[in-house]
């Protein structure tokens, strides 16, 4: 049975890719263009090599990093904070939030992939992300400082969020996470 669904899922997955060795074009006959990127000596973009390495920073066990909330309106530092690690978005997730129903159907008929689920495989069609997560970006960012305290930022207009592995020289901050 498994042999089965493995070859339906290879075929559904060859029959949803255009496999034509030309370039697509819209109504108005523009052609997409394929650019020519060079890489480095282990054959890899520069772009691909910036994702390993944030990738790379993000897990170094003991990391610290420095979570700054600016004012856009005045450049005031509103909120800093040290990063245990690193800041994660709200909407990531270890599981997919979309998987089959019952019949092992999708509503939208989107392609379907295995995952585990406490302890249990489940059919889904969301890709298991880079760093190992699922979901997409929210609208609140979470960490932990350097204390052991939890923090949890809900991101609205009006804000600049940076993140850095170094302090910043700011002139003053409002919110001292650090001063307790």
């Amino acid at each position: 049975m498994r042999n089965i669904i493995a070859i339906l899922m290879g075929m559904i997955l060859i029959a949803g890719c255009n496999t034509g060795t030309s370039l697509p074009a819209n109504d108005g006959g523009v052609k997409q263009v394929k650019a020519e990127v060079a890489t480095n000596s282990a054959g890899i973009t520069v772009e691909q090599q910036n994702i390993a390495d944030r990738l790379k920073e993000d897990n170094r066990p003991g990391a610290i990093k420095h979570l700054y909330v600016i004012s856009a309106y005045s450049g005031q530092t509103i909120i800093y904070s040290t990063v245990r690690g690193k800041v994660t978005s709200g909407g990531k997730r270890l599981t997919p939030t979309l998987t089959c129903g019952p019949s092992g159907d999708y509503a939208d008929g989107s392609e379907v992939l295995w995952a585990s689920m406490h302890g249990r495989k489940i059919l889904t069609s969301e890709v298991l992300q880079d760093d190992g997560t699922y979901g997409t970006s929210a609208e609140y960012l979470y960490w932990w400082d350097t204390k052991g305290i939890y923090h949890q930022h809900y991101v609205s207009g009006g804000q600049i969020v940076h993140i850095s592995s170094e302090p910043l020289a700011v002139k003053s901050i409002i919110i001292n996470m650090e001063q307790r």
